[in-house]
């Protein structure tokens, strides 16, 4: 037992660095400021364009700390594929956000983007990558498992991602450790989508969200946000998450007479109703 957790811990290190590599890099493409409260790497005198290099070097190492723990495991050459698959599917997602916004067009902002973005940027690597690790860890094989939890992985990120989005809009920044750029952006965001997808929309009020989105401006970016505290953005959102909430339960019962629920279910309470 001492042995697996050992390398359930190194499992851990490597979706570490791989996160790591992702955020310096997503971090350099969209012009952040902020990450966890801190500048963002690449802003630092002493970093600076050197960061792009370093995010390149974070990537490799997880596969040299893989090589190094896991070569002799069978199951070593699984866990290689998942990794590299993970890494690819997520710089697709990276690809759509950032074409999706450049520049901002109103024919991008649809739900159809707004999902394929979720999926590929986000819901592989935030959560079905370790839930497979796992699953590999301990020896499961049969691909019908794999494609449940896969299934309940991308619900979750769907959620996730567009509290990010909200976050983004109206969080903190004391709380989040991140300032929000989305608008500015001109980002394909669960809020935009959503208000200009909203019957109760006027003419009036997406023409003021046009105008303004996707402008380096804070009198543009405060006109966006006023717009959305008019339709009640937050409120929508309320509804929407109550609904996800239920959804992916109803996902996680489905599965929970073949494999154990409690990593679903603990993923799922990390993330509800979070404010970070």
């Amino acid at each position: 037992r001492a042995k697996v957790v050992e390398k359930a811990a190194v499992l851990g290190w490597c979706v570490e660095f791989l996160q790591a590599y992702f955020l310096v890099a997503d971090d350099i493409m969209d012009s952040s400021i902020t990450r966890r409260g801190q500048p963002c790497f690449y802003r630092l005198p002493e970093v600076g364009n050197k960061a792009l290099n370093d995010a390149h070097m974070l990537n490799n190492m997880l596969f040299r700390i893989l090589r190094k723990h896991f070569q002799n495991d069978v199951y070593y050459p699984e866990l290689v594929e998942l990794f590299n698959d993970i890494t690819y599917t997520t710089q697709v997602g990276q690809l759509l956000d950032m074409t999706y916004c450049d520049p901002p067009d109103i024919t991008k902002y649809t739900r159809e983007n707004l999902e394929r973005i979720y999926m590929y940027k986000t819901s592989h690597y935030s959560f079905y990558l370790s839930v497979a690790l796992g699953m590999h860890l301990v020896g499961i094989k049969d691909r019908a498992l794999f494609t449940k939890t896969k299934n309940i992985c991308l619900a979750m990120g769907e959620y996730f991602q567009a509290q990010d989005d909200l976050l983004d809009c109206f969080g903190d920044p004391e709380v989040t450790g991140k300032v929000g750029t989305d608008i500015e952006d001109g980002k394909c965001s669960w809020l935009v989508v959503h208000a200009l997808a909203a019957d109760r929309t006027s003419a009036e009020d997406k023409k003021e969200i046009l105008d303004n989105y996707g402008k380096k401006d804070p009198d543009a970016v405060k006109k966006v946000k006023d717009v959305y505290k008019k339709l009640e953005m937050q409120k929508q959102f309320d509804e929407y998450e109550e609904a996800s909430y239920k959804s992916i339960n109803d996902l996680i019962k489905e599965v929970s007479t073949s494999m154990p629920a409690a990593p679903f279910d603990f993923l799922l309470a990390k993330v509800y109703k979070r404010t970070k």
